[in-house]
């Protein structure tokens, strides 16, 4: 493997994989490029992990022996928002848009660039983090619209009545990404690569999934279909006004 030219800050990483050649080229990786690293080979090993030490990021690989990574990440973002990247050797694409329904923040191929799977550990964190720029007096970190409030540094979502909405990893980037263009048509594409910061070609569908699961989380307060609007032939729209606060 390359030498990696991005610094990891110190954010811990766990590394679940069963390949014993593959699992310590990663931690070594993940080491040099300053990053905090701990290997599990299963899902037992993943959760004694979780419960003695503060993870940053899960690197989850899904042909796992005993419970697979799919059913471990799962479970994991049943949990909390603790970011994950599914390690697959699955070339099917509709193998990948089960991991992001699931959850999933990201997924690497195997064998993966050494560069490429660092840049996209550091893009999941710093999406976990990055607050929303504002103006005079700091920056603006949440989002009012038809009665809902997005709080990016948060990164909750609040119902009219003041009640919070669990959002998975996807679905946040994806509303995040609407709120951020109000009244503008985005297409599949386009949220694909704002919401998850690069291309996913051919997995439209995961986005189709993650509307219709974000429309049933908006549902009871506003018309969920009108506050995300199908365009047909062209996309979704966010169809009320947004005030950043």
């Amino acid at each position: 493997m390359n030498e990696p030219v991005l610094s990891g800050e110190g954010r811990h990483v766990l590394v679940v994989e069963d390949d014993g050649e593959l699992r310590p080229l990663l931690l070594s990786l993940l080491r040099r490029s300053g990053f905090r690293a701990t290997g599990a080979r299963n899902g037992v090993e993943m959760r004694n992990v979780l419960q003695g030490a503060t993870v940053d990021l899960v690197l989850l690989d899904v042909m796992l022996p005993g419970r697979s990574g799919f059913e471990l990440c799962r479970e994991i973002r049943g949990e909390g928002p603790l970011p994950i990247i599914l390690l697959t050797a699955l070339a099917e694409a509709s193998d990948r848009v089960i991991g992001l329904e699931l959850g999933a923040d990201d997924y690497v191929v195997k064998p993966p660039d050494p560069r490429e799977l660092v840049a996209r550990i550091r893009a999941v964190l710093r999406r976990r983090e990055q607050p929303v720029a504002g103006g005079v007096g700091g920056p603006r970190t949440r989002a009012i619209f038809g009665g809902w409030a997005l709080d990016t540094r948060r990164r909750e979502l609040l119902a009219p009545g003041g009640q919070r909405v669990e959002l998975t990893s996807g679905e946040y980037d994806l509303l995040l990404a609407f709120v951020e263009r109000p009244q503008r048509i985005l297409s599949r594409e386009q949220l694909l690569d704002l919401a998850r910061g690069r291309a996913f070609g051919g997995l439209g569908r995961s986005v189709d999934a993650q509307i219709s699961r974000l429309r049933a989380k908006l549902g009871g307060h506003l018309d969920s279909d009108e506050l995300l609007k199908t365009v047909r032939g062209a996309g979704y729209m966010l169809t009320t006004d947004v005030e950043w606060v």
